[in-house]
């Protein structure tokens, strides 16, 4: 079996395959400053919820766009799955041509995005990552990565609202019933939700006719199901799609790993 790790700003999202299928998943509130022991305790702990063998992992692959916890991951993997991981980053094989002026400032979690995304789809492809930034990646027809765009994530935009405002109220995010407001909760989440799946589409569109052609557009990431649904252009929402793509890269360097 193998262990996929999707380290993230906010949360990390973990996967176990069994060959091909996702069999289980999990999603953990990303602790900067938690240790390697406390991040294997804490996966030890999922495993006998789920009824695994931690000796069961035979690989593990990692993608993360939190620098300072990669390393406690990577001595999680050893130490607790005695496994030498597989970190995408330079230097390994995902079969993408990155056209970004510089490949190296592409995050990782874009790059796994876009290999699923093309290997599901074969043929252009718009990936709308909703993390604790809203990321949207292009990849063409070719299989090319050809860039995108960057967004202040749903949740950061909730959050910075309720600290610079002093008088609105930190809210729960959901879906709003209309986009008239009858109270202060409901025209924060009007706002809030509507505004964002707007922001969306105009940037999908924006992206879809730089590209030309009609490109799918896939969503994924914690918050997809919320905002997706309210937009225009989001074709499918798919939540395990980076873990997909940490599959499909670990395949693709099995000969050089």
């Amino acid at each position: 079996m193998m262990l996929a790790v999707d380290v993230g700003n906010t949360n990390i999202v973990i996967g176990v395959y069994k060959e091909k299928e996702l069999i289980t998943h999990w999603r953990v509130s990303t602790q900067r400053h938690r240790t390697s022991d406390e991040y294997g305790i804490l996966a030890l702990q999922l495993f006998r919820y789920d009824g695994l063998d931690p000796a069961d992992i035979s690989a593990v692959v990692i993608c993360s766009v939190v620098p300072p916890l990669t390393p406690s991951v990577e001595e999680m993997s050893r130490r607790f799955f005695k496994t030498e991981p597989l970190v995408v980053g330079p230097g390994v094989k995902t079969g993408i041509d990155i056209r970004y002026e510089n490949p190296r400032e592409v995050g990782a979690d874009r790059i796994v995005n876009a290999v699923a995304a093309y290997e599901k789809y074969r043929g252009a492809v718009i990936v709308v990552d909703f993390g604790t930034a809203t990321t949207f990646d292009a990849i063409s027809a070719e299989g090319e990565y050809l860039g995108g765009a960057i967004a202040p994530g749903i949740g950061i935009s909730s959050e910075a609202l309720f600290q610079r405002a002093a008088k609105l109220p930190k809210i729960e995010l959901m879906r709003p019933k209309y986009a008239i407001g009858r109270n202060t909760i409901a025209s924060m989440q009007a706002g809030i939700v509507f505004g964002y799946a707007g922001q969306v589409d105009e940037l999908v569109r924006r992206i879809k006719k730089e590209m030309g052609g009609n490109p799918f557009v896939v969503a994924t990431g914690g918050l997809a199901s919320l905002v997706a649904p309210e937009t225009k252009t989001i074709q499918e929402v798919d939540p395990w799609l980076t873990l997909e793509g940490l599959r499909i890269i670990y395949e693709k360097n099995l000969s050089y790993y």
